[in-house]
This record gives structure tokens, C-alpha cells and sequence, in this order.
């Protein structure tokens, strides 16, 4: 019994070192550059294929192994220091969450490139004869990878800390994290620092991630499964605190090698992320965290732009004419005898009701939620559970998902708000993560294989008035209106009307605060509002018509599996808000037509058209950061009759500024 305990503690502290390896990069470049860095585990899995290709390529032994420990993770360094001069150090001086939103676009490029080059299978990275076997210890056979495991990583963490504490560099990048601009005053070129602070985050990602491969196989999904706990690691240790990072991976490898596996497996990956919550609240520093960690970044998110070429009024009319045209879609396809445009049609307008719901919070009141998936998955759960369970009725079923979504999005709320930036950020993740968590685990959730709807009657109607759409037909000429053509009517409907609810929201007094509290918060603030309250509030209503979607979502696929509430969906979300401008209703729409359009026509060419997708919205955020919805603003100076290029397209009037509020 205590030799098993000692096999879990070892097995609990090497996975910890390699989490304290993730985690140290991720909270330097926090500490330093207030940058958080979702591609963390995208430049780990990129190190571990390349010590791989290293090794396999020198020949396997002691010396190609070690030759692949040192060469990939400095490559992986230089990988990093182009990303930060070319990609992050532009949005120095905006709000933090750019960063996020940044290195998520990183994500889709650098795991779409592992992809490319490497292909789908997964690989274990070879080791020298001297780490294959076992070491005899307290009666025990203790893995020799392990022990090089547990010493490595040790030596590599203890060094790093060194840098930072014994060295003029580690001088220079404290100081620079507490005070950029007197750094500048004393003639030294802190971006510089900045550049290297990057890389060797890159490097040590990249060393967490070679020791892994050796460990267990890598697949281009590595990176996916190990940034979140990193983000939980350094959430709990403190952002920016090496020494939180150190003991944060320690407790959380020991947690679920030594006691969570062992003995509760089905809490294994939901307590780490009750913790997070709990210290979020508790502490939203973290553990060993300061105050200035939270400081910093105050400027606003970028709102999108409308007008410059187009009155108000003939906006809206050309918004009625893309009803009509949207309307005509299944007469189209029924005419030209292609169903898919219908189907694709049903996919765009879902999603689009749900990037207008994340943009009803996000764009109104700078609340960046990375976990708004939760209310899509739980909406699409509502409606199927609900269908299965409670009720025939699809009305019914939709107004439970809104109902229970509205009700979690306030629980959510009251505990999240109370904390901004990035850790609002990181709090609405780790809810939705520990529903994602808890979708496996629930026997009327069906597990991991989901539930469908097939087999169960249900129709469109209430109180037993209505009818299955597949029984129902409308003849528009030779073209026959059914099934999934009329429920392509039926989220057309939802979202017209979720847009125009929300647009009439926006132009009431409640509206009114919201865009005080974009523009100034402290000053709506000493206009006497509790800002809090109403952000909650809003927090509820994008809750509401995000649950909408996810039932709608449901519906479209006859399906619902825990993928729908996973953190990937919560980032594509936000891509389409920014790809299409946030903070105007439409642009987010706007943007997931231009989402699954360049998806749709990436895909003819590529099945990597996340890698394109991906750089396209890497530079949206560096280039325009206002979305789809400012071009016409800013290329009116350049059109004839404007003022030409000497006018700043960013300073518009202030009726420019609020005409795209609706």
C-alpha cells in the first residue's frame, strides 16, 4: 500500500514538473508583458514534432535525444520572438483581451500547420536505451524517464528562475514589469527584452512538451488538451508569479495523479477547475499573485463602425432587402434541385444568432467570455432532454433552454462580474469547462456518446396545436417548401427576431447605460449606475439568446454530443464577433456568414483551411480591429468627394460613433 502511494506521489510530481514548465512560461510572459498566451500549448506540441523529426533524423540514441532536448526548444524560441515582434508587440497599449484573441487566431495557424507538415498520426518521441528501463528504489521499480522527468524539469524550473532573480536580464524584465516607461527614460530598449521574455516562454513550452512526447504519444491535439490545465495552473498560482506557477503545477500533478485518478475518478478534471473558480473569487490574483497583476490595460475593446456611405435609414432598408434575399434561399436551392445551400444556410443563421448574443455582452459592456459555449451546450441539452423527457412541443422545449440558460447565465454572472479583464476571461472558461467536464460524466446526458433525436415525435406547435415540419408542404411553384426548408424559416424567424429584441434593448435607457459603461464605465459609475448590475444583466440576456442558438443547434442536427460546450466553440465565436465588428449586432452576423463562407470556399482547396482562417483573423485583430462593418468608414476618405488620405479614419464624429449601435 505505501509503495502504490510513493508510485502515485513519483507519477503525481512528474506530471506537475512538466505542468510547472507550461505554466512558468505562460506567467512570465503574464508578468512581464500582461500578454496571455493561448498558442502556449500549440508552441508546445510544435517542439515535441520537431525533436521527433531531430531525432529521427540524427538516429536514435543518447546524443540525438539530447541534441533534439537543446536544438527544438531553441527553435521554438526564435518561433516565439518573430511571433511577439510581429504579431503582439503592434497591440501593446490596446486592452490585454486583444492578446487573447490574438494568440487564439495563433492557435488555429500553428495547429493547422503540425497538420500540414506532420499529418494526423501520433508519434512518441524516441528515447535513448539509458531512460528505457527501471530503477530500483524503497522496493519499488521507479521509471527511469520519470526520475530524468522529475530532475530535468527541476533543473530547467530552477534555472529560469535564476535568470530572472541573478541576472542583469532578469534586472531589466522585473523592472520593465513593474514600470515600461521609466525602463525607456534609463535609455534601455525594454520591446527588446520583451522579445527574448517571449521566446524563452516559447522554449520552456516547447521543453514541457519534448519530455511529454517521451513520455506518452503526441498528436496535433496535445496542445488543445494541455493549455487549459496550464491556465488553471497559473489562474491558481497567480498571473505573472513564477513561484505560483512552480507550486500551482506541483499541487494540481499531484492532485490528479495522486489522489483524483487513484480514488475519485469521475471528479478527475472538474476539481481543478472548482478550484479556479473558488480562488477567481476568493483571490482573483491567485495564491501568490499581486494586485498589479490586475492593473494595466484599460483601454476599451474596439467597437465596430458603421455609416460613413450610408445614412441610417438606408442601412436599415438594405438590412430588410438581406431578409428578403436570406428568404429566397430554399426556393433557390429548390429550384436549382441542391438541398445544401439549405442546410449550410440553417448552419450560418444558428451560428449567427449566436455570435449576436455573445456580441449583445461582449460588444456593449467589454466583458470578454471564453466560455459562452457553456450556454450553447446548454440550450442544445434543454431542447433535446426537454423533446425526450418533458415535452413534444419544440416551443416548449425552446423556451425551457432560454428559461434555464437565462437562470445558469445569472448564477454565472453573479459570481463572475465581480471580477474584470482577463479574469472575467478566465472565470466564464472554467464554467464552461466543468460543464464540458460534466457532460461525461451524467448518464441522462448520454456521456461521450451524446443523445439524438431520432425516433422521438415532436412538432412546432403548443398545447398539442401544431404539426411535424416533414408533414407539413407549401408549394411556391414548382418548388415544394418542407422539413428542412421550413426550419431553415424557423431560425431565419429566431434570428430577425432575437435582432430586432435586442436592437430595441439597446435603444432603451438600459441600452443607454450599456454604452455608457463601453465608452467609460468610471464615469457611468459616477453617474451613479451600479455597473455591475447592469453588466449582470446583460451577461443574462446574451445568456438567454445564446441558449436559443444551442437549441436551435440541437434542432439542425437531430444531435447533441458534449463537443457542443467545448472551448474551441467559444473561440470561433468570438472570431465571427471580431471578424465582423462587435458592438453593432449585425457586424457579428455579418461575420459568421464570412466565417463559414471562407470555410466553405477554403475547404474546395484545402482541408487545412484553418491555417488560412486562422491568419486572416490574426490580422484582423493587428490591422482591423473594428471588423467588416468599418471598411466603409475607412475607405471613405479615399472615395471621391471625401477628404483624402491626410484624414484620419479613425476619428469620426459622434454620431458616427453611435449610429452602428443599431
Amino acid at each position: 500500500m505505501l509503495g502504490t502511494a510513493i508510485q502515485q506521489l513519483l507519477d503525481g510530481i512528474t506530471l506537475g514538473l512538466v505542468y510547472v514548465l507550461l505554466a512558468a512560461g505562460l506567467s512570465v510572459i503574464f508578468g512581464v508583458m500582461n500578454v496571455i498566451n493561448f498558442a502556449h500549448g500549440e508552441l508546445a506540441v510544435l517542439g515535441a514534432y520537431l525533436a521527433v523529426a531531430l531525432t529521427i533524423q540524427t538516429g536514435i540514441g543518447s546524443t540525438a535525444f539530447v541534441a533534439a532536448l537543446v536544438i527544438a526548444p531553441f527553435l521554438v524560441g526564435i518561433i516565439g520572438v518573430a511571433l511577439e515582434r510581429y504579431t503582439v508587440q503592434p497591440l501593446y497599449g490596446r486592452n490585454p483581451l486583444y492578446h487573447i484573441l490574438l494568440t487564439f487566431g495563433l492557435v488555429l495557424v500553428i495547429n493547422d500547420l503540425v497538420y500540414l507538415i506532420w499529418g494526423t498520426g501520433s508519434f512518441r518521441l524516441p528515447r535513448p536505451g539509458v531512460l528505457t528501463g527501471t530503477i530500483g528504489a524503497f522496493g519499488l521499480g521507479i521509471s527511469s524517464y520519470n526520475v530524468f522527468m522529475i530532475v530535468s524539469g527541476t533543473l530547467m524550473a530552477f534555472a529560469v528562475w535564476a535568470l530572472l532573480e541573478y541576472t542583469k536580464y532578469g534586472l531589466i524584465i522585473r523592472a520593465g514589469s513593474q514600470d515600461r516607461q521609466m525602463v525607456r527614460n534609463l535609455g534601455i530598449e525594454i520591446d527588446r527584452y520583451y522579445s527574448l521574455v517571449f521566446g524563452v516562454g516559447a522554449g520552456l513550452a516547447a521543453f514541457a512538451g519534448i519530455i511529454l512526447a517521451g513520455n506518452r504519444q503526441a498528436n496535433p491535439e496535445l496542445g488543445m488538451s494541455i493549455i487549459i490545465p496550464a491556465f488553471v495552473i497559473v489562474v491558481l498560482g497567480g498571473l505573472g508569479s513564477f513561484k505560483g506557477a512552480v507550486v500551482g503545477g506541483l499541487l494540481v500533478g499531484i492532485l490528479q495523479e495522486s489522489i483524483l485518478r487513484p480514488w475519485v475518478p469521475w471528479l478527475e478534471g472538474m476539481v481543478i477547475f472548482v478550484l479556479m473558480i473558488a480562488i477567481l473569487l476568493i483571490r482573483p490574483h491567485g495564491l501568490f499573485g499581486t494586485e498589479l497583476a490586475e492593473e494595466g490595460g484599460s483601454e476599451r475593446l474596439l467597437a465596430g463602425r458603421a455609416g460613413g456611405l450610408l445614412e441610417r435609414e438606408t442601412r436599415l432598408k438594405l438590412g430588410l432587402v438581406m431578409i428578403g434575399v436570406l428568404a429566397l434561399v430554399p426556393i433557390v436551392a429548390g429550384l436549382l434541385g441542391n438541398q445544401f445551400w439549405v442546410t449550410f444556410g440553417s448552419r450560418v443563421l444558428v451560428w449567427a444568432l449566436f455570435a449576436l448574443s455573445l456580441d449583445f455582452v461582449m460588444g456593449y459592456t467589454g466583458l470578454v467570455s471564453l466560455g459562452h459555449a457553456l450556454f450553447l451546450g446548454l440550450g442544445a441539452y434543454a431542447v433535446v432532454l426537454g423533446l425526450i423527457h418533458v415535452t413534444s412541443s419544440v416551443f416548449v422545449a425552446l423556451a425551457l433552454a432560454i428559461a434555464l440558460s437565462a437562470a445558469i447565465a445569472w448564477i454565472v454572472g453573479f459570481l463572475s462580474i465581480r471580477v474584470a479583464g482577463v479574469y472575467f476571461a478566465m472565470i466564464t472558461l472554467a464554467f464552461a469547462e466543468l460543464y464540458y467536464n460534466l457532460l461525461y460524466r451524467l448518464e441522462i446526458t448520454g456521456g461521450s456518446e451524446g443523445l439524438g433525436l431520432i425516433g422521438h415525435d415532436y412538432y412546432y406547435g403548443i398545447a398539442g396545436v401544431g404539426a411535424s415540419l416533414d408533414d407539413v408542404a407549401f408549394f411556391v411553384g414548382p418548388v415544394v417548401l418542407t422539413g428542412h426548408s421550413l426550419f431553415y424559416y424557423v431560425v431565419l424567424g429566431a434570428l430577425v427576431a432575437s435582432y430586432f429584441v435586442t436592437r430595441r434593448m439597446l435603444q432603451s435607457p438600459f441600452g443607454s447605460v450599456l454604452k455608457s459603461i463601453r465608452e467609460n464605465e468610471e464615469r457611468a459609475t459616477f453617474l451613479g449606475y451600479n455597473t455591475i448590475v447592469y453588466k449582470r444583466r446583460a451577461f443574462v440576456v446574451s445568456g438567454a439568446f445564446a441558449g436559443l442558438a444551442g437549441g436551435l443547434f440541437a434542432l439542425n442536427n437531430a444531435f447533441v454530443s458534449p463537443s457542443a460546450a467545448e472551448w474551441l466553440k467559444s473561440g470561433e465565436v468570438i472570431v465571427m464577433v471580431i471578424l465582423g465588428g462587435m458592438g453593432t449586432l449585425y457586424g457579428p452576423i455579418i461575420g459568421a456568414g464570412a466565417f463559414f463562407g471562407l470555410e466553405q470556399l477554403l475547404t474546395h482547396y484545402t482541408g487545412r483551411w484553418r491555417l488560412v482562417l486562422g491568419t486572416i483573423f490574426v490580422l484582423f485583430v493587428i490591422f482591423l480591429p473594428r471588423g467588416l462593418v468599418s471598411v466603409p468608414t475607412m475607405l471613405a476618405p479615399y472615395l471621391p468627394g471625401g477628404p483624402g488620405p491626410a484624414a484620419d479614419p479613425g476619428q469620426l464624429p459622434e454620431e458616427a460613433k453611435t449610429e452602428g449601435d443599431d
